[in-house]
């Protein structure tokens, strides 16, 4: 075998590890969604707990991902696409870290909930939203390791029907606290909730935008779709701490 082959073999080796990591990590913050949810529907404290303990195998497998993206980099001085490669697997990393906090985050949240009234349809909504990112969050680590740039665009373009399920989200909560103001406690976490989620998406399609560098060697250069408008409504007044609409 000469040289360069046996190079390039180690180096695809050490590519399969990161790779193997990655599916692994990313198997791991789909079931903390999934879990943190399900805690949400059952008022499951323990389950809850269990989600937030599990956060940190999240974290420790992306600081192996890094530690061993960084000895390939030393040891193999990729270039060019190999190189792309590696630093895709990086930040595909980082975005998974990200996800994996929200969850941790959302099984917080469902504890505090649990000693609230609960908010009717509220749970189901939520399990919903967490669904449709759990699928994406699938679809765009099958688009990475088989370096497919469509598969990739349609989970980018996608993220406007999570924005759109945010949106409903946030105006049904909103309606219930102005209709009773006994929800708003619970309607505010719900809501925290469901702008987790939402960035989760947002964070999926950063990885999907990685993805299409990684194989076309070029960022996509239209602006992502994004309709989640929440944040101002362009017609509301702040009205006793929240947003209400102008008549």
């Amino acid at each position: 075998m000469e040289k360069g082959q046996h190079i390039a073999t180690a180096f695809d080796r050490d590519l399969e590890t990161i790779e193997a990591l990655l599916a692994r990590m990313g198997g791991l913050v789909e079931v903390a969604i999934m879990d943190a949810i399900r805690a949400l529907e059952t008022r499951d404290a323990e389950l809850a707990a269990a989600v937030r303990q599990g956060d940190k195998a999240i974290d420790a497998l992306e600081q192996q991902i890094d530690a061993e993206a960084a000895r390939l980099i030393a040891l193999r001085a990729p270039a060019a696409a190999d190189l792309r490669t590696v630093l895709a697997a990086m930040k595909i990393a980082a975005a998974l870290e990200r996800c994996g906090d929200y969850a941790k985050n959302l099984a917080k949240r469902s504890t505090v909930l649990a000693a609230l009234p609960a908010i009717e349809g509220g749970a189901g909504s939520i399990r919903r939203m967490g669904d449709a990112v759990r699928l994406q969050m699938k679809n765009v680590l099958d688009a990475f390791i088989r370096r497919d740039a469509v598969l990739a665009e349609r989970v980018r373009q996608d993220d406007h029907d999570i924005d759109q399920m945010y949106n409903t989200l946030f105006r049904e909560f909103l309606t219930y606290m102005m209709e009773d103001p006994r929800a708003i406690s619970a309607c505010m976490h719900l809501h925290f909730i469901a702008k987790n989620i939402e960035r989760m998406g947002d964070h999926v399609t950063s990885i999907a935008e990685q993805v299409i560098y990684l194989v076309t060697g070029a960022l996509p250069d239209d602006e992502r779709p994004k309709a989640d408008h929440t944040s101002q409504p362009p017609d509301a007044q702040p009205q006793g701490g929240i947003w209400q609409s102008t008549p």
